[in-house]
Formats: structure tokens, C-alpha cells, sequence
């Protein structure tokens, strides 16, 4: 079975063809700014791909209805865009995209999965807020958690690399790249994150704010007169590492600090300071911790992020080994090799996690 996969991020749009044995046979990365995607490349981009026997949509926000792949239809398509205002920066290109592909392709069967789905079996203490029930009801308001495509593939690679069963595997996942979450996976299910209710909470990110104490947005809006939508604009788009190192990029970041400069300090400390206390949370979710790993281009990329991350985890058993560090450029483990915890740099595939959950819905 062939199969396109397209990803729709809050950043770019990557579409790739994986073969029988999940091999990329074809990848493309297509600029994706903004909220909207170029239709007529992703037109050209496929017209000038292998022919695929399926297709695999991430989408970002399934809600309660989807906690698991499902084949695409009318009627999925409907209540996905209903869904739209919970991760406006993904979900109008998801279904720009799969509007696109659809019609491209009408006659090949088209598969969403989620990024919500792998967060779906949280403990309940885990996704309830602690607001009215009639409130929880009424709009289905619980944490969902992001990035469950990457956690999930992360998880299940660092498993294959240790050589260890999921259901003896504490560890924590650590998607860092535009935006950036955490999650507790304990028998190779998420059991905690970092994300809420939108892909807005959290760790601080490229251009989304992270965390804010929800007391500071109504004071803005009572007492500075900030209209929502504002609020909305400038935590979602200019935030985050943006707002605070005038870049959104970690490598320029990294840089500035390297050389002097203040705020790109200060920018780093904050991303770390919210880094760690996050790892550590997700380590008391589950009791302890065997496996950290980092994965996203910031993950993947930023070497002193992973080694100064570490420093302060310590006291959980973390240690990395500053030369596998500096030297991982596959997936590998880092960690030193007196340390109890296994850290662990492993690349970003959600589209080889798509084609697995695909592939098992499809062979039923």
C-alpha cells in the first residue's frame, strides 16, 4: 500500500509518499504561512507525484468525536470544521489541504488521524478543569493535549531503540519546534500533558505564549481594554520566543545569546525554566522516570537546549554525555552511561506514525 501523507503544520505544509515498508520515496516541505495554504502547488506538487493507493490527513483537533483514526467523509469533514476555532493555526490548512487532495485524488480512500487521539485515554485528573460542571458539559470543556502523532511515534522509536516493552517504559516525550509540548507516556500511553484545552498552553513556543495566568487576560481585557480578538492575535502569533528575543527562531536565538545579547538570554532562561519544571511535572505523573526524549526541530537541533535542560533534571537521574550530544545526527541515545534515565534525540515523523495507524485501520 502506497500512501500520501500530508501535514498540515502551524508552519508549513509537507506532503510525502511512503511505500509498502513506510521507505519516503517522495517529500516535499511547501511554505504554509499565515492561516491558508497554496492550493495550486499543492495541485502541481501532487500532479508530479508516484501514484498512492491511500491518503492520511493529520488533523490537529479531533474533539471527542475522534479519538482514533477514521476514513473521511462528508460527514467527518463537517464536524472537523466545527471544530476550527479550538487550533486555528492548524485546522483551516488541514481542511484546506484535504479539500485539495480530495479533489485531486476523489477516488483513493482518504484517512484522518489526530493529534488529540493519543491523549484521548488521559485519567480523568489528568483532563478535567476545575470549573462548573454544567460549564464542562454544556461545551465539553478537558484538557485534549497536541502533538500525539509525534509523542506517539517518538514513544514507540525510543522503545525500538532501548529494546524495552512499552509496559515497563516511564518516559517523557518532548516535542520542541514551533510549537512545543510535553507528554507523559507510561505503558505507551499518554497518561499527561502539557497542552489544554487549544495547543495554546503550555511550554513557551516560537509565537504562542505558553502558559499565562488567566487572571492577566481578564485583567487586559477589563482594565487595558483589549479586545478578545487582540488577545487572541498576540498570544497565538506574538508571543513566545518572538516576544521576547524579537525571533521566533531558536538557532538565531542561540546566537544572539552566544554573543551578548540580553534579551535572547533572558529568552532562553524562560524557555528553560518552563522546560524543566514541565519535564519534571510529567516525571510525577508517573512516579519516576526511565526515558526522556527530545524530538522537533529544536529537539532534534539544538544541542545545548537538550545539555542545559539536563543540567537542572539531575535529581531525577537524567545526565547527557556532552560528545553523544554533540555528535547525534540519527536517532540515538545521549545519556551518559552512568545515568539511570536514558535521554534519548529521535527525528520527528508523524508521517510514519500516520501510515502505521492508517495501515491498521485499512487491514482490518
Amino acid at each position: 500500500m502506497r500512501i500520501l501523507v500530508v501535514n498540515a503544520g502551524s508552519s508549513s505544509l509537507k506532503l510525502s509518499v511512503l511505500d509498502d515498508d513506510d521507505t519516503l520515496i517522495v517529500a516535499h516541505d511547501l511554505p504554509a504561512p499565515g492561516g491558508s495554504v497554496d492550493t495550486q502547488l499543492i495541485d502541481r506538487t501532487i500532479r508530479e507525484s508516484p501514484d498512492v493507493d491511500a491518503v492520511g490527513h493529520r488533523i490537529v483537533h479531533g474533539g471527542t468525536a475522534f479519538t482514533e483514526p477514521v476514513i473521511i467523509d462528508d460527514d467527518v469533514v463537517t464536524r472537523l470544521a466545527a471544530l476550527t476555532d479550538l487550533a486555528p493555526l492548524h485546522q483551516p490548512k488541514s481542511l484546506q489541504a484535504l479539500d485539495t487532495v480530495s479533489r485531486l485524488l476523489s477516488e483513493v480512500p482518504a484517512v484522518a488521524c489526530f493529534d488529540t487521539a493519543f491523549h484521548a485515554c488521559m485519567p480523568e485528573a489528568a483532563t478535567t478543569y476545575p470549573l462548573p460542571g454544567e460549564w464542562r458539559t454544556r461545551w465539553g470543556l478537558r484538557r485534549f493535549g497536541f502533538h500525539g502523532l509525534s509523542h506517539a511515534y517518538a514513544s514507540r522509536r525510543a522503545c525500538e531503540i532501548l529494546v524495552r516493552s512499552p509496559e515497563e517504559t516511564r518516559m517523557v516525550t518532548c516535542h520542541l519546534g514551533a510549537g512545543a509540548s510535553l507528554a507523559a507516556v507510561q505503558d505507551g500511553r499518554s497518561v499527561d500533558t502539557t497542552m489544554g484545552f487549544t495547543p495554546l498552553d503550555g511550554l513557551v513556543m516560537a509565537t504562542r505564549s505558553g502558559s499565562v495566568d488567566p487572571g492577566l487576560v481578564l485583567w487586559l481585557e477589563e482594565h487595558a481594554g483589549m479586545p478578545p480578538a487582540e488577545l487572541a492575535a498576540t498570544l497565538e502569533h506574538r508571543s513566545g520566543l518572538l516576544a521576547l528575543a524579537g525571533t521566533p527562531d531558536m538557532r538565531a536565538i542561540l546566537a544572539a545569546e552566544k554573543a551578548g545579547a540580553q534579551d535572547a538570554r533572558l529568552a532562553v532562561e524562560v524557555y528553560l525554566h518552563r522546560l524543566r519544571a514541565g519535564i519534571a511535572a510529567m516525571a510525577a505523573a508517573m512516579g519516576g522516570l526511565d526515558a526522556l526524549v527530545f524530538t522537533g526541530g529544536v529537539g532534534e537541533n539544538a544541542p545545548s537546549i537538550r545539555q542545559r535542560a539536563a543540567e537542572g533534571l539531575q535529581f531525577l537521574g537524567v545526565e547527557v554525555d556532552p560528545d553523544r550530544n554533540r555528535a547525534t545526527g540519527d536517532d540515538g541515545n545521549i545519556g551518559s552511561n552512568n545515568a539511570s534515565v536514558n535521554t534519548l534525540v529521535i527525528a520527528a515523523r508523524e508521517d510514519l506514525q500516520i501510515a502505521h495507524e492508517m495501515r491498521q485501520l485499512l487491514e482490518r
